[in-house]
């Protein structure tokens, strides 16, 4: 199920919209030293044990999800599933949570692509991601607000949304008025924020939050 459009909901609205953006866990991709982007890699069994370790840390101090939505790409659904059959909330897969499309750079390990698509000095918002394709940061930002559109208007308090590590950053951007802000996300890191329905503050509460991993 890959919905578009936002949906009307008959569910009361509150004052508050409790949004936590997590990363997947660790991919095959990791360890085949590879541009991920849309390289649709599943999660590898790190990944599976981190989003298991996660899944018990919520079960025994419960955040509360109404609902959940995830990318399709797999080792987001797959941190997505371990985590919400564990919690029994519902999860909507949605192509709008997907990484950023970074056209002949899926698959490709990062030396070949450096020397085949060099970073350039300066790419424009408007630009494609190279010029073979991907997507330009422009559409990136769209797709974000298209992204938080759904949610927003998808009913629900407390929503989960299991992403990567590029789009979680562009959904934050979006949802904190930044441009060229970074924030970290590791492997199953999450960010927690709150945002006003009466306005259009949002409060970060959270960021690269790993409390059910051991301490590095």
């Amino acid at each position: 199920m890959t919905p578009e459009t936002p949906q009307k909901t008959d569910a009361p609205r509150t004052d508050a919209l409790h949004l936590t953006v997590l990363r997947h866990g660790r991919s095959r991709a990791d360890d085949e030293n590879v541009h991920e982007g849309r390289y649709d890699s599943p999660l590898n069994p790190e990944g599976e044990a981190q989003a298991a370790a996660l899944a018990a840390y919520w079960t025994a101090d419960p955040p509360g999800f109404d609902r959940a939505y995830c990318s399709t790409l797999q080792r987001a659904h797959g941190t997505a599933r371990i985590v919400t059959d564990a919690l029994g909330v519902p999860l909507t897969p949605t192509d709008l949570l997907r990484e950023w499309d970074n056209g002949p750079l899926a698959g490709m390990g990062r030396e070949e692509a450096l020397e085949r698509y060099p970073i350039p000095a300066f790419r424009h918002d408007l630009d494609p991601f190279t010029a073979q394709g991907g997507e330009s940061q422009a559409a990136i930002r769209a797709r974000a607000l298209h992204a938080l559109e759904l949610v927003w208007n998808g009913g629900g308090q407390r929503v989960l949304l299991v992403t990567h590590g590029g789009f979680g950053n562009s959904l934050l951007r979006e949802l904190l008025g930044m441009q060229r802000g970074w924030f970290a996300f590791g492997d199953t890191a999450f960010a927690t924020l709150r945002l006003s329905r009466g306005s259009h503050t949002a409060y970060v509460t959270g960021a690269n939050l790993t409390p059910h991993l051991p301490l590095p």
